[in-house]
């Protein structure tokens, strides 16, 4: 069974409708024990960070995500609630990822919005995909390059595309809204 993390931050339904196809039973749940005994768990999210965190917060599920030992993706303000802050709301985060989320300059259109292509992927997750594949992004904030960066892409400037360490995956980019390349990515997730 697959754990999706309900938290008062949208896209759990796209992320339930991407799992169902691909052949895996999944369930939108805030509660602890479906979450800890989940095969694996996603934490996707839309929305504001300081406001989720402070669901999160009041449901100890901050803490809770932080002890998962199974595998668990971050997608979108997933990835960003993982990193140890967010310019947001200047919102303390998770702290699973030693990395800084940072709103982009605006020197060019902010949100970056719309299909761009992936960089230097590496990983259990990335396998099948290549540097030509374009995945679909929404976000106004970036999590800052780090040693556990494992996709990288570039609008603007770089930033973490895909973040890894131990049982912790997280993508910037909708893996549900990237159409095959996406399925293929969360596919691979869902397959550890």
């Amino acid at each position: 069974m697959i754990a999706i993390i309900k938290y008062n931050a949208g896209n759990t339904k796209s992320v339930e409708n991407a799992v169902k196809r691909l052949g895996f039973d999944c369930i939108i749940t805030d509660d602890p024990s479906e979450i800890k005994k989940a095969n694996k768990v996603i934490f996707p999210g839309v929305g504001e960070a300081s406001t989720a965190m402070a669901y999160l917060k009041q449901h100890q599920l901050d803490q809770l995500i932080v002890s998962l030992k199974q595998p668990v993706l971050g997608i979108c303000l997933g990835l960003q609630l993982m990193c140890k802050s967010s310019e947001e709301g200047n919102t303390k985060c998770l702290g699973i990822f030693d990395t800084v989320v940072k709103k982009f300059p605006p020197i060019d259109i902010v949100p970056h919005m719309g299909w761009n292509n992936l960089l230097e992927t590496s990983g259990a997750m990335f396998k099948g995909i290549s540097q030509t594949n374009d995945v679909y992004f929404v976000h106004s904030y970036y999590a800052e390059l780090v040693k556990d960066t494992v996709a990288t892409c570039n609008y603007i400037l770089p930033f973490s595309a895909a973040i890894q360490k131990d049982n912790f995956y997280a993508t910037q980019f909708h893996t549900e809204k990237s159409a095959q390349i996406g399925e293929i990515i969360l596919n691979n997730f869902l397959s550890l």
